[in-house]
């Protein structure tokens, strides 16, 4: 979707954010169960970086409309903080003596294929509800790790449309330029009869400004 083009919401429909609501209400739901928010502060630690994953995607796709270079530093942002929360939620595990699951892991195997396919949040709610820290950890970590490939790609596209279209400005100036070119024709007429002959300036003598020669007897 075009800049011009994007409407209000329209960040909603990117599947990568519909990924890092999943992450930041499975967080939440982590924090309210395991960790003390009164003693521990990772707790709210942990839920600022599931939240800036989110909305710094909402804030970069909204600023693209103004500045590229805020789209894709606001991007890098959230990306960022996911890999932060990343290394949260590993550390609980390790620290707690829980295991990590890694590819060969059975539940991780299971989870991978089917999680690719939900980003709607109601569906992990239903499948944490009631586990364990240790599945719970792991089955965020593997949701973590889904978002931030889809945010590696996210960043390559606006990375890959900056290359094509270039920053917002320049965008702008070639509008501005095609705009000017296209409203009257002028200076099409300016390329092919120069300045001084062109009709709409206002400078250019209706009469020649050398008599001409009496014509000979």
């Amino acid at each position: 979707m075009e800049d011009a083009e994007r409407k209000i919401d329209s960040y909603k429909t990117l599947k990568v954010y519909q990924k890092t609501i999943c992450v930041f209400d499975i967080t939440c739901y982590f924090v309210d169960h395991f960790l003390d928010r009164g003693h521990d502060r990772t707790a709210d630690q942990m839920q600022q970086a599931a939240r800036s994953g989110k909305q710094n995607i909402v804030e970069g796709y909204s600023d693209a409309e103004g500045s590229t270079d805020s789209e894709h530093k606001l991007t890098v942002i959230a990306k960022g903080s996911l890999e932060e929360l990343k290394e949260d939620f590993q550390d609980y595990l390790r620290i707690h003596g829980l295991t990590i699951w890694d590819q060969e892991h059975e539940k991780y195997k299971a989870c991978v294929p089917r999680f690719k396919k939900h980003n709607d949040t109601a569906y992990y709610m239903r499948q944490i509800n009631g586990r364990s820290a240790e599945d719970i950890a792991n089955i965020a970590l593997i949701v973590i790790y889904q978002a931030l490939s889809m945010l590696h790609g996210y960043i390559k596209y606006i990375n890959r449309k900056f290359l094509e279209q270039g920053g917002v400005k320049e965008q702008r100036y070639w509008k501005r330029v095609q705009y000017r070119e296209s409203r009257d024709g002028r200076f099409s007429r300016d390329d092919r009869f120069g300045r001084e002959q062109d009709p709409n300036n206002p400078n250019t003598p209706t009469e020649p400004t050398t008599p001409k020669k009496p014509l000979k007897q």
